[in-house]
């Protein structure tokens, strides 16, 4: 696993082996030496030289477009490292170093079909440490309700990733069954390797897209637009666009008429995954909670204890238990151990009667289709991993 070196890292390691050259050439001028010493100087310098040409050359090295400006070569230096939005005003008077983000690689058995039980329970268990500075405070860690990490608010604000608005979030949802997602598991765009994020770079700036910004509608359905031509060489159908307008409403739930810059970033991490990836290397992807989730989901929906469910039925779960959740849920006190949020609409609480939207009556076809736990598992996978982030936004429209 290797980790991306930004522009600025090379930089400052250019500037390094600058100083290392001058300083060599300063010795040589003040203290005279002999052949033998001169020669190894030499050729010496001859390498520091030759290194800094091609870090130079490498530091320089760009696309072939006109020139940007700073912000936007850091917004793109970011999006490249994964280290999400970092604003140049932010306070880093005390801050922890950021952890160095290793991007996964693919594996020759991830295609494969993973061995993930029905029957067999997985055991759910959190870390007991906090994962950034390693010391154990029992009831002041907050769970991720994805993975096994935990951490204290304090730490994650002087990590940077708890800031005003967001820290009362955090205190209010870790320790209840909405739950919260760390940092690890808020940003979709991590689960990309190298060579899948090089790709969607440079779809975005084929695309024009500018980094870290809004998007309106018309923006939104431009860059769906030249995304479809560019892959299929003809124009967007008029039904692909009404599909890609319930995307943007999806993707603004408050109705302020624009995205976020992350949340589309995670729509088309998860997109692209959708594309480049088979279900059974998604798969690989799911965590213990989520797997149990999905566990607690599929024998909800199969009353009659025969191993299988309705396409209708698994339909009602990719447009509830797999979606976001409002963040109206009153605090309770459950077990950091918790397997994630639980909504009023999911399956495992659909016996109260009670359910925030409306469920389509299924059709006979799909009463007719039935679906296995397998195939349960497959046809869900993108949801489950599109319900990750922390924000109220739809990251994958379930088709209707």
């Amino acid at each position: 696993m290797g980790v991306l070196m930004s522009r600025r890292q090379t930089v400052e390691r250019v500037q390094k082996v600058s100083l290392a050259v001058s300083a060599f050439k300063d010795g040589l001028r003040e203290q005279p030496s002999t052949r033998r010493r001169a020669e190894a100087g030499t050729a010496r310098q001859g390498t520091l030289e030759q290194e800094v040409q091609e870090g130079e050359e490498e530091a320089l090295a760009g696309p072939s477009q006109p020139e940007e400006s700073s912000a936007s070569k850091a917004a793109w230096e970011r999006l490249r490292d994964g280290r999400g939005v970092e604003p140049e005003e932010f306070d880093r008077a005390n801050r922890f170093t950021p952890p160095a983000f290793i991007r996964p690689k693919r594996e020759l058995h991830d295609d494969e079909p993973p061995d993930i039980s029905l029957e067999q329970r997985e055991q759910i268990v959190n870390d007991e440490m906090c994962e950034i500075c390693e010391v154990w405070t029992a009831e002041s860690l907050f769970p991720c309700r994805i993975c096994h990490r935990v951490y204290h608010d304090g730490c994650l604000r002087r990590m940077g990733y708890l800031q005003k608005d967001s820290a009362v979030e955090v205190t209010e949802t870790a320790h209840t069954e909405t739950g919260w997602s760390c940092y690890y598991c808020d940003n979709l765009n991590l689960l990309l390797t190298e060579e899948e994020m090089y790709s969607l770079m440079e779809t975005l700036k084929n695309c024009k897209i500018i980094p870290e910004s809004c998007l309106t509608l018309d923006d939104f359905l431009h860059y769906k637009h030249q995304v479809h031509k560019q892959q299929f060489e003809r124009t967007m159908p008029e039904a692909k666009e009404e599909q890609a307008a319930l995307q943007f409403n999806a993707l603004d739930p408050d109705k302020k008429g624009h995205i976020e810059w992350q949340d589309f970033l995670s729509h088309e991490s998860i997109q692209l995954l959708q594309k480049i990836r088979p279900q059974n290397a998604l798969l690989r992807l799911l965590t213990p909670k989520e797997r149990e989730r999905a566990r607690a989901a599929f024998l909800a929906l199969d009353q009659d204890n025969d191993g299988f469910i309705g396409e209708g039925e698994c339909r009602q779960a990719r447009h509830t238990w797999f979606r976001k959740h409002q963040k109206e849920m009153l605090s309770c006190n459950v077990s950091i151990s918790h397997v994630g949020p639980i909504s009023e609409g999911s399956p495992a609480s659909s016996r109260n009667g009670k359910s925030p939207e409306k469920i389509l009556p299924a059709t006979k076809q799909e009463e007719t289709r039935s679906i296995d736990w397998p195939g349960f598992l497959r046809e869900n996978v993108a949801y489950i991993l599109a319900a990750r982030p922390n924000s109220a936004a739809l990251h994958l429209q379930p088709l209707a």
